[in-house]
Formats: structure tokens, C-alpha cells, sequence
């Protein structure tokens, strides 16, 4: 409740245009969280959760089940999609550097953090949003983050959340929030019994993250 409300704050001292949000969505546990936040906030001022543009950006490391559960949780929570693949345009950037594309070192997983990070905030202008943040307060305290990829956004909303209390939110607000939802509780089953990951490796042959 806390972060919902305050996220429902941030929206209402915004023009009544500009309460909308763009969310990226990689079917982990802190984009899951942020959107449900985003839904909840939006519930409680009792808006369209169509304001919530929902981006999955699937890239190099990213799996169909991660993928798979992005998009049932956005289309369950009945949010608005948008679908921008990130491969080529990575491929793009290792081309114009000079980087072997090959090569799986940190310059290979910053590209794509950083790409993602720019397509969100494009789309935030376009759409006249605010980009909703997803990083954990555990990945902030151990600098487990992009310098100018995912700890940056216009509004952080799980910025105060260590990852352990972000797993058990998830497990309580699809029971709680989300108790007339089933479609959102499965999906959000199958989320928590998902291996964490940044996805920014290739998967191994066998499709293990």
C-alpha cells in the first residue's frame, strides 16, 4: 500500500493527460512487482489500467518463459503491450563500436541494459508518461545495477524493497490484491518459481538461464 499510494500521489500531481506510465516488463520478479504496483495505483484512483504502457524487450538471454509469462501477466492484467525486440538493434551498437557480438563480457550486457532504458524513456515521451522504475533496493546496496540502464527512471517504485520482500509481496498480493484475478494468480505462481536472472547471457544449449 505504501508503494501504491505514493505512486498514486506522484500520477494525481501530474496533468490528468499525463497519468500514464510505461513499465519493462521482463517477466522477473521486480518488473512483475513494479507493474502490480503500477495496476494497483491506477485501481485506487480509479483509472484505466490501459494507462500503463507494459514494453517487453526480448533480447540475446531471454527465454520463452520469461517471455511467455510478460505477456500473459500484461494481457491478464489488461494493461497495454508493446513489443520491441532489442537484438538487432544491440547488434547494431557492437557494429558501430567495433564489439564482437560474440564476445558475452560486461560492454555485451551494458548495451542492452542501456538500450532498454532508452526505448522506455522514448516511449514515456511519446505516450506523455512517466517510466516506472523496477530495480530492488538489494541490487542498489551491492551496486548490482547499469549506470544509466535500470537505476534510472522517472519514478522508482521498488527502490526501498530488498529482493527477498519483493518475492513474498508478489506471493501476497496474488492473494490478497489480485484474489478475484486468477489469471494474474497463476501467472504470478509460475513468476516466483522462475530461476532470478538478468537474462543477458544466452541461454545453454539445453535453454537454461
Amino acid at each position: 500500500m505504501i508503494q501504491a499510494t505514493s505512486l498514486a500521489r506522484r500520477l494525481v500531481a501530474l496533468p490528468a493527460e499525463m497519468r500514464r506510465m510505461t513499465v519493462g516488463v521482463s517477466g522477473g520478479q521486480d518488473s512483475t512487482h513494479a507493474l502490480l504496483v503500477a495496476a494497483h495505483a491506477l485501481d485506487l484512483l480509479g483509472l484505466e489500467r490501459s494507462r500503463i504502457m507494459a514494453l517487453t524487450m526480448p533480447g540475446f538471454g531471454t527465454t520463452d518463459r520469461t517471455l511467455g509469462n510478460a505477456q500473459r501477466l500484461i494481457a491478464a492484467l489488461k494493461a497495454t503491450v508493446r513489443e520491441i525486440p532489442i537484438t538487432q538493434l544491440s547488434e547494431e551498437v557492437f557494429e558501430a563500436i567495433g564489439h564482437p557480438s560474440d564476445v558475452e563480457n560486461a560492454t555485451f550486457e551494458n548495451v542492452q541494459a542501456w538500450l532498454r532504458k532508452f526505448l522506455l524513456f522514448a516511449t514515456a515521451s511519446q505516450e506523455k508518461a512517466i517510466d516506472i522504475g523496477t530495480g530492488d533496493l538489494s541490487e542498489i546496496a551491492i551496486g548490482f545495477c547499469t549506470y544509466g540502464g535500470d537505476h534510472m527512471s522517472h519514478y522508482a517504485v521498488n527502490a526501498g524493497v530488498p529482493k527477498t520482500l519483493i518475492s513474498y509481496l508478489i506471493g501476497w498480493v496474488a492473494d490478497v490484491i489480485f484474489r478475484e484475478e486468477p489469471a494474474v494468480q497463476q501467472v504470478l505462481r509460475d513468476i516466483l518459481d522462475t530461476p532470478i536472472s538478468p537474462e543477458l547471457l544466452r541461454p545453454t544449449a539445453e535453454g537454461h538461464i
